[in-house]
């Protein structure tokens, strides 16, 4: 298990702008931190930004990007790169993820789509991180993806994802409904997955919901609670690498804030067992 700290402790809510002065309004929000995309908010002047910089201020600040496109067969955008490192030292986020995924070539793709699992993809992927971190001055995390194909595969997921970590000596954002969906969709144990990564290389996790296309297909939609499966996975991945700060991602058919705050306090309560475990251990 990891034995360092954690940039962040405890359970976290993505924000959305649905429910920020909602929260704002809150004397004591029960949450631990707050992540955003930063090209939602890169650049934002006047009442927004003045929000953003209250809650940064405030809680202890993740980014999860969406265009970084690390896998994208076009030359990598150092611009943005850099427009990004300007932000997070801006805000001092704590953490910068990204999705192990390509959103462009020619253009905007507006999707996630799936890096070939190849000995050549790592190389390349690898290089473009390390290349990314020289600029950031920062590691990179990045995130296991849900995906519906596989095109031109040669090694496992597992595989692939553990040999970019290396080669790149990054970190992972472990995405538990991803390994879950992910599972159903490509026939593979979930809780194998899990046990085969380095505890030393998560640096925090996801949970969300997602929506059942069918008895074997899952969409990853980020529109639903947090379903039982995901939550035993979750269990599972405490028991196998400790307790990891966790937080919940819900993109659209958002509920009452109430009920986010109750999702966000079942991970805590997650948490405490087993924090308490491994007390009773020691």
């Amino acid at each position: 298990m990891r034995t360092q700290g954690y940039a962040v402790e405890g359970a976290g809510l993505g924000l959305r702008r649905s429910f920020i002065d909602e929260i704002m309004q809150l004397d004591h929000p029960p949450i631990d931190f707050i992540e955003v995309a930063p090209e939602n908010w890169m650049e934002m002047g006047g009442r927004l930004g003045k929000k953003l910089r209250a809650f940064s201020e405030r809680f202890p600040m993740l980014c999860h990007g969406l265009s970084l496109s690390i896998g994208s067969p076009a030359p990598l955008d150092e611009a943005f790169v850099k427009r990004i490192k300007q932000f997070l030292d801006q805000h001092q986020v704590r953490l910068y993820s990204e999705h192990l995924s390509y959103c462009s070539d020619d253009g905007h793709l507006y999707d996630l789509m799936p890096i070939p699992f190849t000995e050549e993809a790592v190389v390349y992927v690898a290089d473009r991180i390390s290349r990314v971190q020289d600029i950031l001055q920062r590691r990179l995390i990045i995130e296991n993806v849900s995906y519906y194909a596989a095109p031109g595969r040669q090694i496992d997921e597992i595989e692939f994802i553990n040999a970019i970590l290396q080669r790149a000596d990054c970190e992972l954002l472990l995405d538990v409904n991803n390994v879950y969906v992910n599972s159903i969709n490509h026939g593979y144990d979930a809780k194998s997955y899990i046990d085969a990564l380095d505890s030393k290389r998560i640096a925090y996790m996801h949970i969300a919901g997602h929506y059942n296309e069918a008895e074997d297909l899952i969409i990853d939609t980020h529109g639903a609670d947090v379903i039982d499966p995901v939550w035993q996975l979750l269990h599972h991945a405490y028991q196998q690498h400790g307790v990891i700060p966790t937080l919940l991602e819900r993109d659209f058919n958002i509920p009452a804030l109430s009920t986010l705050f109750d999702e966000v306090a079942k991970i805590r309560d997650i948490q405490s067992q087993y924090r308490s475990a491994h007390v009773a251990s020691a």
